[in-house]
């Protein structure tokens, strides 16, 4: 839509240029016309930059990040960063998921690539160490395992029904793509909401890939991005903060 705007006034702009008319409302000359529409063209060419390759707002639409994020509250996300660095520990990012929708999804980096992860009586382990985790809501409901190359997840308090995501519904790569049988793999992140057992994430539909082409899943074969780190709610201001 913005640029569908700045191209109405850039052809306008156009049209005044070849064919200066005179208004005769004002009797003032098309050339007020122009430079009145000259700062419309130049701000919304520069907002489109802007919006493509540098932040983007973003709008809250579920509770599976709550509490760092609620329904209703607005971000700006920085799409600059990863194009120079990959993605930290507790980074909140916002990404396409390997999973069939026409939403970016917004999670929190819990795993990145290499690292050893697992889920035990609602804490998580990195590996090998508990990760002090203040920002959730609540401690998930599920334990997990990476291991023997795949991801595997059972319900606390049942651990004989440990059993590995689908790899035709969830992106686990196959062994090849693997370092190691328990490590996160090349270009792999372990997403999770900060509402353990309210978040559609990792648990569920395996790794996000910040590159490449998704492993499996839904979605293989599809190109894989993470489109930038969420760094500021701005909106409701009652709520505004740095992340």
């Amino acid at each position: 839509m913005l640029l569908a705007l700045v191209g109405a006034f850039f052809v306008a702009r156009v049209v005044l240029s070849l064919k200066p008319v005179r208004v005769r409302t004002s009797g003032k000359s098309a050339v007020v016309a122009r430079e009145y529409l000259d700062p419309f063209v130049v701000a919304g060419i520069a907002a489109f930059l802007l919006i493509t390759f540098v932040a983007r707002t973003y709008y809250i639409p579920s509770a599976s990040m709550v509490p760092t994020l609620k329904v209703g509250d607005v971000l700006l996300v920085n799409k600059f960063q990863y194009r120079f660095g990959a993605p930290h520990e507790g980074d909140i990012v916002v990404f396409p998921p390997p999973i069939p929708t026409s939403d970016d999804f917004i999670k929190r980096v819990i795993g990145r690539p290499g690292d050893r992860l697992a889920i035990k009586n609602g804490i998580v382990y990195l590996n090998g160490k508990a990760l002090s985790e203040p920002y959730i809501e609540q401690p998930p409901a599920y334990n997990l395992q990476i291991r023997n190359y795949g991801i595997y997840v059972t319900e606390v308090g049942d651990p004989a029904s440990y059993a590995p995501l689908d790899p035709h519904v969830a992106n686990v790569p196959a062994r090849r793509y693997w370092t190691a049988p328990d490590r996160i793999p090349k270009d792999c992140y372990f997403m999770m909401g900060d509402n353990r057992n309210d978040s559609e994430d990792s648990h569920v539909w395996g790794f996000a890939q910040f590159a490449g082409r998704f492993q499996n899943g839904p979605e293989a074969g599809k190109p894989a991005s993470f489109t930038g780190r969420a760094f500021v709610i701005f909106w409701p201001l009652t709520h505004a903060h740095v992340l």
